[in-house]
């Protein structure tokens, strides 16, 4: 299985879910549109597509996000195995037609999410707790699309969605480890409310967040190979 990882920066990239595609016996190619444009429409099994310290809407300073956004409606259609993390749930819910925008308080931190019923029987979503802390880092949220499925959720939006049999997206973040978490927190244009403080949560919990993200990552590989 080849497995095509959508990165949007170096800070931003396949992280924790890299040694599990190759502990599967997966291929892992990493791609920017930034650098490359876009590849080919279903030259890979499966498709993720990571964050980024740049918004959807932000086309004046990152014109490749409209075609990014077109390539992920091509693949909608080709019903090629997808996972969306934070920016890219957040592209591939625009993709699909839905509402994207800014959070009245954007979520950074650690943060309560529950999933639905039908998260709970979800094939990927249901390798996670009912309820658990999740790491958020998004100023933006996005509405469901037409015919998905509303997968997880708190207060501030949703958390998760999945879109046919082959879509899904995550507004939380599964894949980060500690070092790149560290990174995060000390890039002075885009601070968290309390850096001392989230320093603090992150090694208290980093531990029992990864594991998750593993389960997660193994649900989503395991989907993408049926």
């Amino acid at each position: 299985m080849r497995i095509l990882s959508v990165v949007h920066g170096e800070d931003t990239r396949t992280e924790l879910f890299a040694p599990l595609i190759a502990e599967a016996g997966a291929e892992l190619d990493e791609w920017s549109f930034a650098a490359h444009g876009a590849p080919e429409v279903g030259s890979h099994d499966a498709v993720l597509v990571f964050g980024g310290a740049m918004h959807v809407d932000h086309h004046d300073r990152h014109p490749w996000l409209r075609e990014e956004t077109d390539w992920l409606r091509e693949l909608l259609a080709l019903r090629v195995p997808t996972l969306g993390v934070c920016l890219g749930s957040q592209l591939l819910a625009l993709a699909a037609g839905a509402w994207v925008g800014p959070l009245q308080q954007p979520e950074i931190g650690w943060y309560d999410v529950e999933l639905t019923e039908e998260g709970a029987r979800d094939p990927v979503l249901s390798a996670l707790p009912q309820r658990f802390d999740a790491l958020q880092w998004h100023h933006y949220a996005h509405g469901l699309p037409e015919g998905a499925v509303a997968l997880a959720h708190n207060d501030a939006c949703l958390q998760a969605f999945r879109l046919g049999e082959t879509c899904w997206g995550v507004q939380f973040h599964p894949e980060v480890t500690e070092p790149q978490l560290t990174g995060w927190i000390g890039d002075t244009s885009d601070p968290p409310p309390d850096p001392d403080a989230l320093r603090a949560d992150t090694r208290a919990r980093i531990s029992d967040w990864n594991e998750l993200g593993r389960r997660l990552c193994r649900a989503f590989l395991r989907a993408a190979g049926q």
